[in-house]
């Protein structure tokens, strides 16, 4: 055999999609994201997401889950877990003993919170004071146009919702920077302390109160426009949850039109091909199927609707109970992927991963075996024999895929919902699309690379 068949035999090699794609299948791929794009402009917090899934699956005939049912195979159901999360299941045919195949995603993104006290006027111009959520670079969110999405609980329980930024004849907002003239000394500061966390205010108004003579008339004007239009008091924002997101909607970059740039795909990239692919799939699965769109993944995956909180658990508890089958029996025979984004190699800064052990756009979805930071801390470090189910699945089902680490050893790292569903005794694993400017207002994809992720998610369920 000579050296370059030998090569061809022995030698691993990344290959780029678009060279192996058909064309056929390239325009699949760009029609699947034309959905993805709309799911990402409905969908801007995770409320939305819910709101938004939910009405897909009902469509595909998912009703809400009632525990102590006992389910046929191909039953479809959901559990709304307070608006900011959900589990998706479709019942197989096999046993529950088998366990089941999970697909864990999450729908929170990085943004900036409204405050409880919010409302103030500073020199004749009002502001909203903000808390950003997640990891993100503070100086991406200045002059770019914001929209404020949210629920208001009144003082009687009654509920407003509102998203204002996002019509072309809706107002949008705005965290306002010095001009470059006046910038020398606020030049000289880190670059974490370009905008301070306590100098992302937001713009909402100037036009002072006109009636008569009082203290803070803009703030007086805009309290009467909020009032007048929603309600609402400066009280009601005690109760709210209120969030400040841009107001661009999805857009095809490049020339070519290959990639997605748009909010929030972090991590919605993986969260609507996991549903997707569950609710498009209509013959019965041999084991039982979930899907999880978590929240509160950004700030550590807490609270009751984050996947430290118990509510998966008590769903599967709940699931196995009318056949007597206890929670712990099926989850320790089940399978996860944990499907969150991944660091795609910026050409413009490569010195920040080791190029053998990077993610490529246009590679396929990113099969990362552990995460966590340095010495993998935090992470969960999926089993060889896991690894190797999980290829010859992708290999068996013609899906391009790839493998990659979140940045250089000593340098990067990250954490998903995977560690803590590998807690519960489950086989888990990370998959994610690669994403560029990854936890920016604008965030980039490859069409291959989602539709890869869904064909990923089919092979699974298959």
């Amino acid at each position: 055999m000579n050296a370059k068949d030998l090569k061809e035999k022995l030698f691993y090699k990344k290959e780029n999609g678009c060279l192996i794609l058909s064309d056929e299948e390239l325009k699949k791929a760009d029609a699947f994201c034309e959905g993805y794009k709309q799911f990402l402009d409905n969908g801007k917090t995770e409320r939305e997401c819910v709101t938004e899934a939910v009405r897909q699956a009902e469509e595909k005939g998912y009703v809400p889950f009632v525990p102590g049912t006992k389910y046929a195979p191909g039953a479809k159901v959901y559990l709304n877990n307070r608006g900011k999360s959900l589990i998706l299941c479709r019942v197989g045919s096999e046993p529950l003993e088998k366990g089941a195949v999970i697909f864990a995603s999450h729908i929170d993104s990085p943004r900036l919170d409204i405050k409880q006290v919010p409302l103030y006027e500073e020199m004749e111009q009002a502001f909203l004071k903000t808390h950003y959520y997640g990891g993100i670079k503070k100086y991406q969110w200045s002059v770019i146009p914001l929209a404020l999405h949210g629920t208001i609980i009144r003082k009687d329980l009654s509920r407003v919702t509102v998203a204002i930024g996002e019509d072309d004849s809706d107002p949008v907002f705005c965290v306002t920077d010095l001009l470059p003239h006046l910038a020398q000394e606020q030049m000289k500061r880190p670059a974490a302390e370009i905008i301070k966390g306590e100098e992302l205010n937001i713009l909402i108004g100037s036009r002072p109160f006109r009636t008569d003579e009082a203290s803070d008339r803009v703030k007086l004007n805009i309290a009467s426009i909020i009032f007048e239009k929603y309600g609402i008091t400066e009280a009601d924002f005690l109760s709210a949850e209120l969030e400040i997101v841009p107001a661009f909607k999805a857009r095809d970059v490049g020339f070519d039109r290959s990639m997605i740039g748009a909010y929030g795909q972090d991590d919605r990239v993986c969260s609507y091909p996991a549903f997707k692919a569950l609710i498009d799939h209509d013959e019965i699965p041999a084991r039982t199927q979930l899907v999880l769109l978590a929240d509160k993944e950004e700030i550590g995956s807490n609270g009751a609707t984050g996947m430290k909180g118990a509510f998966f658990k008590y769903f599967v508890d709940d699931l196995g109970a009318p056949y007597g089958i206890a929670g712990h029996r099926i989850l320790s025979a089940s399978c996860c992927l944990s499907a969150d984004v991944g660091a795609a190699i910026d050409p413009s800064f490569p010195e920040t991963h080791d190029s053998r052990n990077a993610a490529y756009i246009n590679y396929g979805p990113v099969i990362m075996k552990f995460t966590g930071s340095r010495g993998k801390g935090g992470s969960n470090d999926a089993s060889a024999e896991f690894v190797g189910a999980v290829r010859k699945t992708l290999d068996d089902a013609g899906v391009i895929w790839q493998t990659s680490e979140l940045g250089r050893v000593d340098l990067g790292g990250g954490g998903t919902v995977a560690a803590f569903i590998a807690e519960l005794d489950v086989d888990t694993i990370d998959i994610g699309v690669p994403v560029l400017s990854m936890h920016a207002p604008f965030e980039i994809t490859a069409k291959t690379d989602v539709y890869e992720m869904y064909k990923a998610f089919l092979a699974f369920i298959k």
